[in-house]
C-alpha cells in the first residue's frame, strides 16, 4: 500500500508545482483573482476536457496533437458553472488553458 499512497503523494506535489507555475505565468491582474484551489480546480477540468474530447487519442507519443485553447477555455468556464464554482471568464481561463499546456511542454519525460 505504501507504493500507491506515495504516488498520490508525487501527484500532489505535481500539482502544487504546475499550480505555482501556472500562477506565475498570469497577467498580474489575475494572479490575485485566482486562488490555488481554483487553479488546481481549472487543472482538473482541462484534463478532463482532453480526455472527453478524445484528442488524445489514436496516434503515437511523437504525434503532433492541435489543441484548441479557446474551446478548452469555454469547456471550463461551462464546467465551472454547471458545478457553482462562479462564472469565469472564458478570456481570463486562456490564460490558464496556455499556461497548463506550456507546464506540460516543458516537463515531457
Amino acid at each position: 500500500m505504501a507504493d500507491f499512497e506515495e504516488e498520490l503523494r508525487l501527484d500532489a506535489e505535481e500539482n502544487a508545482r504546475e499550480a505555482e507555475y501556472i500562477l506565475n505565468a498570469l497577467p498580474a491582474d489575475l494572479k490575485d483573482k485566482y486562488s490555488t484551489d481554483d487553479i488546481l480546480y481549472m487543472m482538473d477540468v482541462i484534463v478532463e476536457y482532453y480526455f472527453e474530447s478524445g484528442i488524445l487519442e489514436g496516434g503515437d507519443d511523437n504525434d503532433y496533437v492541435d489543441i484548441d485553447l479557446q474551446a478548452v477555455a469555454e469547456f471550463v468556464c461551462s464546467k465551472a458553472k454547471e458545478d457553482g464554482r462562479g462564472e469565469y471568464s472564458a478570456d481570463e481561463v486562456l490564460f490558464v488553458a496556455q499556461a497548463d499546456l506550456d507546464f506540460q511542454e516543458e516537463n515531457l519525460d
